[in-house]
């Protein structure tokens, strides 16, 4: 019988690869993917390549995700509290593999 960590110190990768497999039960988000809701005020989901997880520029929003929301995140998956057009912009600019 293996010792149970408090979910608080479960770390971010974990934690992400929960709301992934969460995200992707509820809405139907290709297995690869996650669900992120951006926006400041009204929320838009877009579904993202998991590998964007690792590449800094997004880091440092997952980073700020986590100092606003923590761990919980009001829309149910993972909120991203940026504009809409700054998130599509740096999007673009991120290698989808």
């Amino acid at each position: 019988m293996g010792i149970r960590l408090p979910s608080i110190l479960l770390n971010a990768k974990q934690i992400l690869k929960m709301q992934a497999i969460s995200a992707r039960n509820q809405f139907n988000v290709p297995k690869g993917h996650i669900a992120v809701y951006v926006g400041e005020i009204q929320r838009k989901r877009f579904v993202v390549p998991i590998s964007y997880l690792k590449h800094p520029c997004f880091v440092d929003l997952l980073n700020r995700s986590e100092e606003e929301f923590g761990f919980c995140h009001p829309m149910g998956g993972l909120t991203i509290p940026c504009r809409e057009d700054a998130f599509l912009n740096l999007a673009a600019r991120l290698p989808r593999s």
